[in-house]
């Protein structure tokens, strides 16, 4: 499997925290259908969670919010991240909300994806979310991101509209390939574009987040539902 940010090859092993087993079985399947993705094991609630990530240490897991009890699916994630900082998330909610990913310390943000459950049947977008996790990067879902929008006198809404494309499409977890593809330029089209983005949103290369994180959390920060 190639990975959408540094070109190599990996094959993912993700862990499933899902407390509606039908739902779990749904995930499976449909991880099943990608090539590299490879599901080591699948419980129900949050302390499980937390003690099997322990014992299978997985790359990726897939982690419902709502899991009917404590800890949450933000809380045993933050736990599982305290043992091993690596490992990514990829957050499942019913609910489109910006405001559970700011819940995550910024500091500890890198790796962190949010997805909605009905986007799942999404393969691309799946892959996208493990992928980003994986990678270390933030990756939002689609309908997430089509519903928002600039906050007046905010630094995301004096990029211009091709610049705000381009961030959208990274927040969504697209390479600078991928973006190029979606949007009809080339690639070195697109890293101008991003470098100016950096530039915009007072982004530097020497802060302790990674500069595509920090794009899409400035993103999320300085943008309102429409």
């Amino acid at each position: 499997m190639t990975s959408l940010f540094n070109g190599t090859l990996m094959s993912i092993k993700i862990m499933i925290v899902e407390d509606e087993g039908l739902f779990r079985d749904m995930l499976r399947v449909a991880l099943a259908e990608r090539d590299g993705l490879e599901v080591v094991g699948a419980v129900g609630d949050g302390v499980s969670a937390i003690r099997m990530a322990r014992e299978l240490k997985p790359e990726v897991i897939i982690m419902d919010i709502e899991l009917g009890g404590d800890p949450n699916g933000i809380e045993a994630g933050l736990a599982i991240r305290e043992n091993d900082p690596d490992v990514g998330i990829v957050l499942l909610s019913l609910h489109s909300d910006k405001e559970y990913l700011s819940l995550v310390p910024p500091e500890h943000s890198g790796g962190w994806s949010y997805l909605l459950k009905k986007s799942v049947a999404n393969l691309e977008a799946l892959t996208r979310a493990v992928e980003g996790a994986a990678s270390g990067f933030m990756v939002l879902d689609p309908a997430l991101v089509s519903s928002l929008r600039p906050r007046p006198k905010t630094r995301l809404e004096a990029l211009t509209a091709r610049q705000q494309q381009v961030l959208e499409l990274m927040a969504q977890g697209y390479s600078n390939p991928a973006i190029a593809e979606n949007l009809h330029l080339g690639v070195k089209s697109v890293e101008n574009y991003i470098n100016a983005i950096y530039q915009q949103l007072a982004i530097t290369q020497s802060e302790p987040i990674h500069p595509r994180v920090k794009a899409v959390l400035t993103y999320l920060q300085d943008s309102r539902t429409r």
